[in-house]
């Protein structure tokens, strides 16, 4: 199944792309629904009011991810793109004092989150560790309308229709042709063989096909620029990241301290991981504090990717705009082949779904950027999975801010060290990328559920009381 670049990158706000904006998105999807005709109800009949449920894992970290502003924001009208973090707050206290929404284009619709907005933790669904249901009632308050729908991960959101569809056996052959459907690592290093193209360069090819060379340019320069605007609003950004936990921003006076070492010319054999390491948590805290954010593959590993690619910027001078467009294809090329055969949703597989894979899709951006061939490309990808093989989600509080900055980080150092162990090689390796996606396929399936996304196990419930 194709993704484009533009799935697999999305501009939205943090803290979760899983549980804050698949959320908004679910609710402002359930919110068009309503408006439409493509539902039976009688005659004259009215919506008067709107509920919803979080279930799962949105139901047990929902809170700590802002799932349940997410859902009043959707259901005001708003979208992870266009919403502006610094005024959702005055938004939602609105919304709760008049237990109404009013969102453009509609009636005013009585929605009261104290008692419409329920955390149900007891009732899983079926169809995905993350679930929620939307309610319409009539004036009489009579349900007249129920749908479900599933955020599966960076974002995306499926309704109850659409992901039986996508467990099909046709699933993957579904969507409009391109000119290389390589659908696993295999299938597009065979390509890249044949047509003798860099996977940049298909992956450009492939987008094409839906756009312009000038549009998916222009795209892939916004998203970098959005990266690149939230490293720095989280280098100049401190204090007490939100949530309770009382966690300090350190990514400002760690980038101070690294100023200073740079000016007096130190020393310092760690240079590259230190500049890294703090690329990466200035994002993360930012995507902690609720700001914008772009998901790489997903909000809480949105740090590795933009990390590794201003790393790159940074000490490479032959580094250059057309660098970083090729960085982000080969990457999302990746990303896509990950998604299709795995997942990248921790309540799916925990955190080597997230971090695990956005240290894969840096690593293959990197490893291209740097001259490596289609073969060194996926090894520099393999390499990097590996090695986030088995990691749990756990976040403490429900929050994604312990562990989740620091493995970013250490997300991004992994990256580089595949990426350089890759090109300095021939791209033979012995596990293939596809066999590393389908270990950590089968590691999520055998993983117990409080390792995945319910802060139920883990550093979640082991982390001493100070």
């Amino acid at each position: 199944m194709f993704l484009s670049v533009f799935d697999l990158f999305k501009i939205g706000i943090g803290p979760s792309s899983s549980h804050t904006m698949g959320p908004m998105t679910a609710a402002r999807r359930f919110l068009d629904e309503v408006a439409g005709d493509d539902w039976p109800r009688p005659a004259g009949t009215k919506v008067g009011r709107l509920g919803a449920s979080l279930h799962g894992s949105l139901a047990y970290t929902g809170i700590g991810h802002g799932s349940d502003r997410a859902v009043i924001l959707g259901l005001a009208g708003e979208t992870p793109t266009t919403v502006d973090p610094d005024k959702s707050d005055a938004q939602i206290d609105k919304i709760k004092a008049e237990k109404r929404v009013s969102p453009p284009g509609h009636p005013s619709y009585r929605f009261d989150p104290a008692v419409d907005l329920v955390l149900d933790k007891k009732t899983p669904l079926p169809g995905h560790a993350n679930g929620m249901t939307f309610y319409a009632y009539d004036t009489d308050d009579h349900l007249i309308l129920r749908r479900v729908y599933y955020s599966v991960g960076g974002g995306f959101v499926v309704s109850e229709e659409e992901l039986q569809r996508m467990k099909g056996s046709s699933a993957k052959a579904e969507g409009p042709r391109v000119p290389y459907p390589f659908a696993d690592a295999a299938q597009m290093l065979k390509m890249a063989g044949k047509s003798g193209l860099s996977i940049a360069e298909m992956k450009r090819a492939n987008e094409e096909t839906r756009m312009s060379r000038e549009d998916l340019d222009a795209g892939l320069d916004a998203i970098w620029s959005a990266m690149r605007g939230c490293i720095e609003r989280g280098l100049a950004q401190e204090g007490i990241m939100p949530g309770g936990l009382k966690v300090r921003r350190r990514a400002r006076m760690l980038h101070q301290k690294m100023e200073e070492e740079w000016r007096q010319n130190r020393p310092n054999p760690l240079l590259a991981n230190d500049w890294l390491s703090v690329y990466a948590m200035a994002v993360n805290e930012e995507n902690a504090a609720g700001g914008r954010v772009v998901t790489a593959p997903t909000n809480g590993a949105a740090g590795t990717l933009p990390a590794v690619l201003r790393y790159w910027l940074h000490f490479h001078p032959e580094a250059d705009q057309p660098s970083i467009r090729d960085f982000l294809l080969t990457a999302a090329a990746v990303g896509g082949i990950i998604k299709t055969n795995a997942s990248i949703s921790g309540a799916e597989v925990g955190c080597q779904g997230e971090v695990g894979s956005a240290s894969a899709m840096a690593a293959a951006g990197l490893c291209a950027v740097m001259g490596g061939s289609p073969e060194q490309v996926e090894n520099a990808a393999e390499i990097a999975l590996e090695h986030h093989l088995g990691m749990t989600c756990d976040p403490v509080g429900g929050l994604v801010q312990v562990p989740c900055i620091e493995r970013n980080a250490l997300g991004a150092v992994k990256a580089v060290t595949a990426a350089s162990l890759a090109v300095k090689g021939d791209g033979k390796h012995f596990v293939p990328l596809d066999a590393a996606i389908e270990t950590m396929r089968q590691t999520g399936l055998d993983m117990s559920e409080k390792y995945k996304e319910t802060s139920l196990g883990g550093l979640a419930v082991n982390v001493v009381e100070c």
